[in-house]
């Protein structure tokens, strides 16, 4: 066997009664690979997430975790080295979040300093601060909140395989984008092995190294996302990734990779600088503008100044939160925001809303173009 392999599905089948939900697939996931199964209700993917923890058992085939078969592994202990995160979260409502995490390394045996210290790098790890998140309880926590802490108290043993069924599905469409940067953040510094089940097309793109679309208890198609998107293997895979694939390809990129130097000036530079003449000069019609600490409060047009003989009517000024980008931000979602705004260029912002490059619609189109 192939060592990078952690996890393979030989020819598994699985019915409920007469009813066939996995008709002989067959896949394989390496080792710090995120695989997305994906595709129509009742399709099986769930289903397959059920049988690699032996939640369910198969009527046929072979799974095998690090070459070993499913079957070797009491389900019990089995279960205690995979982490598993799904949609409705499963927090134990009587217990502080810390005790949550703390569940299947205190099964362990594991010292209780060294679970402390571990509850508290995960709440660090998925952005919630040990002091504050410690000791709340399921109750007190937002959506988005307890589906971090699900998250968590997946990683809490350091398992090398994790399944997600569909995990960002419960929350609002705001905190589901947050999570899922959020995610491959912590994908990308762990590298697990992850399977994880959706039905959104647009977070398999997002999130995978591999898709493995399926139907009707049928794999249909396996692939990077950038093949499935260029090359659908049939009707019902063009069908199913649409129309506007060049679109959906931007997700595969982010900001960090393409944005731009930024230009930038203060408004006290302006003001001691012969601003009329500079004007008069630029090339570019337009200039961010930042405080002294660097952070984005606005962009001048230096037409309007021009027109108006006066500074301020040349200023336009914004919330950075809201109009600029993160270098983490994928490239459909500046595209999303450039049309939002009515604009062709977004100002790149760190953590601390400081401008640190922006990106350009042309730089986005000549990528879309590049999908066919």
């Amino acid at each position: 066997m192939n060592k990078n392999r952690m996890i393979v599905l030989e020819n598994v089948t699985k019915s409920y009664g007469e009813k066939a939900a996995l008709q002989g697939i067959s896949f394989d996931v390496e080792n710090g690979e995120l695989c997305v199964l994906i595709g129509p209700s009742g399709c099986g993917k769930s289903t397959t997430l059920k049988l690699i923890n032996r939640m369910l058992e198969p009527d046929g085939g072979e799974i095998l975790i690090e070459g070993r078969s499913v079957r070797d592994f009491k389900p019990e202990l089995l279960r205690r080295k995979i982490g598993y995160v799904i949609q409705s979260i499963g927090l134990f409502p009587h217990m502080k979040v810390s005790q949550n995490i703390a569940v299947v390394p205190s099964l362990l045996k594991w010292e209780r300093k060294r679970i402390g210290e571990r509850v508290d790098y995960l709440l660090e790890l998925v952005g919630l601060d040990p002091a504050i998140y410690r000791d709340k309880y399921p109750n007190e926590l937002s959506g988005g909140e307890a589906q971090r802490i699900g998250v968590a108290r997946a990683l809490a043993s350091d398992p090398p395989l994790l399944l997600m069924d569909e995990p960002f599905g419960a929350v609002d469409p705001l905190n589901r984008e947050i999570l899922q940067v959020e995610f491959l953040k912590i994908q990308r510094k762990l590298k697990k092995t992850v399977i994880l089940v959706t039905h959104d097309l647009d977070e398999a793109i997002k999130l995978a190294d591999k898709i493995v679309i399926m139907d009707m208890g049928r794999i249909v198609q396996i692939g990077q996302p950038e093949n499935i998107l260029s090359k659908p293997a049939n009707s019902f895979v063009r069908n199913f990734v649409g129309t506007d694939r060049a679109i959906k390809r931007l997700s595969r990129f982010q900001v960090a990779d393409y944005m731009n130097r930024a230009s930038s000036t203060t408004i006290r530079r302006l003001k001691e600088s012969n601003y009329k003449e500079a004007a008069s000069r630029r090339e570019s019609r337009f200039l961010w503008i930042t405080d002294e600490m660097g952070i984005l409060t606005g962009w001048i047009d230096f037409k309007n100044f021009k027109e108006s003989d006066r500074l301020e009517e040349g200023i336009t000024h914004v919330d950075p939160s809201n109009f600029a980008v993160r270098a983490e931000f994928t490239l459909k979602e500046s595209l999303s925001r450039m049309l939002s705004q009515g604009v062709r260029s977004l100002p790149v912002t760190d953590e601390k809303n400081r401008l640190i490059g922006e990106i350009n619609l042309s730089t986005i189109e000549k990528l879309t173009e590049l999908e066919e």
